[in-house]
Formats: structure tokens, C-alpha cells, sequence
């Protein structure tokens, strides 16, 4: 155990093989060391060996009993871990800059449920982490849930075993429209030209296509995306283990995103049927650990996928992505 971290056991974690899952860190009460920012950043730079450990076996981390307190003390909690930024170049939630390596999480409203997804997956290069900060705790609901990737595909596989088969076979084809601007009505309602970070379509189409991404412009100043086919099991090399990789449950069933078609790689429709059985198996088997102001999560985003309940009280939660 780390001089400064203390690891706590809160009633919602889950153990795996008598490991918690996720990990919650608060400062180590044997030691007389303040709780403030500039300590948490010491102690992050000091023992940064054991969180990368911590992280690698649980798959998520929370910074609990932390001063962090605003955007600019979680930008300087990030920067502490020395891990790579990742901009957000064809991402699909409409979200903006707040300071420094912060955004905003995703800007529709707190009142709709995200469904459980890998960050950024349709993405050529994923990110391998992302942080999350509490800056304004909803009163009820809310969660920003989390599970264990590999426990999903082993669930799918002992249950469906030819429907992760043809996943594995064929892949995804993603497909859906993007506005013109964006739509903060819906989680999906981020337009091309942020997704794009331009105004110009000939240099949306040039990125684009360096993420192979198809574009097919409307009349309306929108445009259809075509992604894929892109592969749904991975291999976690670190881990040594296969996968779940996608956010197919999380568009398609929930149904946030009329406007754009999910199918397998060779075309055909996904079976609605085993479709809501995954989302069984995702309500079984998450955490959901409500927040509190403060608090800091580091996920592994190649071992965890996480989603967002809805809350109808006031919730600001910032994010930051990384190589």
C-alpha cells in the first residue's frame, strides 16, 4: 500500500476474484498528510508505479476524500499522471473546452440515460484512459456506472455463443446522421463541424477519412457517417484477455439515436431479442456509485465500460481523455 492512499471499501463495490471493483482511494489516516491538491498531486507523482498497478488489476480508480474542488484543480490532478492528452476529433457527445485538458462530459441533458459504452469506440485510436470529475453532485441518481469488459463477453459468450461468434466475425457497421450544429437535446447531438473541429466539409472529409470514416453530405447541411466495419471483440494484450468493444447496446437499444443504423459487418440486423439480454447482464453486473463532490475517476478504458443514469437535479461532471 501506497504512504499516502489509504484503499477503502464502500456497500457498492463488486469483488472479482476477491479483487474490489473499482478501487476507491482515500488519504492514508495514519499518516499526517493534509488532504489538499498540492498533496494528492505529490503524492500522485511519488507513487504513480502503484496507481498505474492499482489500475492495470482493478480497471478503475476513485479519488475520494480529495480537496479537488474545480476545473482547474482536476486539470492539475490529470497533468500529475503524465499520461498523453487526446483531443476528441470524431467523437459523437457534444461537449466543449473548460481549462486546460478539461471538457465537459456530455452536455445533453442530466434528465437521459447513456447507455454503457467504451469511450470514443469507433475511433482508430481509442483512448486507454479517461478521468472524470465530480464538481456538482446530483442530490439522487446520476451514476456514471461501470463494468468489467471481459466479465460482459464471457457472460455473452456462455449464453450467445453464434451471436458473439458473428460479432467476432464480421464486426459493426456504424451509420447515422450529424447535424449541421450541435443538438444539445440528445447524448448523440454533436454536429460535423465540431465532431471535425472544422467548418470547412473538404477538411472534415480529409479527417475523416484518416479515421476511416465515410461521409455522404445531405441536402439539409448535415451529413451521414458510415463507420466500419470495425471489430466488437478485442483482444486486451496487458491482460491477456478477450473484450467487449463497442457501444452498439448503448445507441441502438436505448434508442437515443433514431437516426442512425447499427448493423453487423456484412450488413444484417442485429437480433433485438439477445440485444435487451446484454442490458440485462449490464444492470447485473455494474456499479453504480453515486458521486461526491470531489471525487475523481480514472478508468482503464480498455478493461471498463461506463454509462450515465439520469437525475433530474443539478449535476456537472467533467472528463479528460488520454493516449
Amino acid at each position: 500500500m501506497a504512504n499516502h492512499f489509504t484503499e477503502i471499501q464502500i456497500p457498492q463495490q463488486r469483488f472479482y476474484n476477491s479483487i474490489p471493483f473499482p478501487s476507491v482511494l482515500s488519504p492514508n489516516p495514519t499518516k499526517a498528510v493534509p488532504c489538499s491538491v498540492s498533496h494528492l498531486i505529490e503524492a500522485i507523482k511519488t507513487q504513480k508505479p502503484y496507481l498505474d498497478s492499482l489500475l492495470h488489476k482493478t480497471g478503475a480508480v476513485i479519488f475520494r476524500g480529495f480537496d479537488v474542488k474545480t476545473p482547474e484543480d482536476f486539470n492539475d490532478v490529470v497533468e500529475a499522471f503524465g499520461y498523453e492528452e487526446l483531443s476528441y476529433v470524431g467523437g459523437t457527445a457534444p461537449r466543449s473546452n473548460v481549462v486546460g485538458r478539461v471538457f465537459t462530459a456530455n452536455e445533453s441533458p442530466p434528465d437521459q440515460h447513456i447507455g454503457f459504452h467504451h469511450e470514443m469506440a469507433m475511433a482508430p485510436e481509442p483512448p486507454s484512459k479517461l478521468f472524470f470529475f465530480c464538481e456538482v453532485a446530483p442530490t439522487s441518481g446520476g451514476e456514471t456506472p461501470v463494468i468489467l469488459s471481459h466479465i460482459v463477453y464471457e457472460r455473452m459468450r456462455q449464453k450467445f455463443p453464434e451471436f458473439v461468434e458473428k460479432l467476432e466475425k464480421h464486426g459493426l457497421i456504424y451509420t447515422y446522421l450529424l447535424g449541421e450544429d450541435d443538438d444539445l437535446s440528445y447524448v448523440l447531438g454533436r454536429g460535423w463541424k465540431s465532431t471535425f473541429s472544422t467548418a470547412d466539409k473538404s477538411v472534415a472529409e480529409e479527417k475523416a477519412a484518416k479515421m476511416d470514416i465515410k461521409l455522404e453530405w445531405m441536402e439539409d447541411g448535415g451529413v451521414k457517417r458510415i463507420t466500419g466495419p470495425l471489430p466488437v471483440i478485442r483482444y486486451d494484450k496487458s491482460r491477456k484477455r478477450k473484450i467487449w468493444f463497442t457501444s452498439m447496446l448503448g445507441w441502438e437499444v436505448a434508442g437515443i439515436a433514431p437516426l442512425k443504423t447499427i448493423t453487423f459487418g456484412d450488413g444484417k440486423p442485429l437480433p433485438a431479442d439477445i440485444c435487451y439480454e446484454c442490458l440485462k447482464i449490464f444492470e447485473e453486473e455494474c456499479v453504480a456509485i453515486p458521486w461526491q463532490e470531489g471525487d475523481v475517476l480514472l478508468i482503464d478504458n480498455w478493461a471498463v465500460l461506463h454509462a450515465r443514469r439520469p437525475t433530474n437535479s443539478p449535476r456537472r461532471v467533467l472528463a479528460s481523455l488520454c493516449k
